[in-house]
């Protein structure tokens, strides 16, 4: 087994999870320009989903999406985190953590699926190198 299924997996959820981290937060946030950054990245996940969507469904697969509890766990985990600080800064630092976590963890699957489909590679590539350019964009913000 070569591990597309289980990448392109990954690469879903983790997309899922960006995007949906985004739209809560893109509803809490008041300043323009952090706003139209957030919809930017929300933007490129939502593709990225989509695109991961499709792969799984021309190998027969439906995707899998995140846990319901994990969902409900983040959405609480954003609101007490933005309870009392909706600053741009905070907000950034918070997404920067994410972004690095999913730096590590897409780095760490590319390594063990080296062999899957040059194509489901190619798209975790894509999001490897959009969470580190959303690191970069951040940090603007910090």
């Amino acid at each position: 087994m070569n591990g597309n299924i289980e990448i392109l997996n990954y690469i879903h959820q983790n997309s899922e999870m960006g995007r949906d981290t985004l739209k809560q937060l893109i509803n809490i946030v008041k300043d323009s320009g952090f706003k139209k950054e957030l919809k930017s990245q929300f933007d490129e996940y939502n593709k990225i989903y989509s695109e991961s969507e499709k792969m799984l469904s021309k190998l027969n697969k439906e995707a899998k999406s995140i846990k319901q509890l994990s969902k409900i766990s983040t959405y609480i985990m954003i609101s007490l985190k933005t309870l009392t600080d909706k600053t741009p800064s905070h907000i950034s630092q918070m997404l920067i953590q994410g972004s690095t976590m999913g730096v590590i963890d897409i780095t760490k699957k590319l390594k063990e699926y080296k062999d899957a489909d040059s194509k489901i590679l190619k798209l975790g590539d894509k999001l490897l190198k959009f969470e580190q350019k959303n690191i970069e964009e951040l940090k603007k913000f910090l």
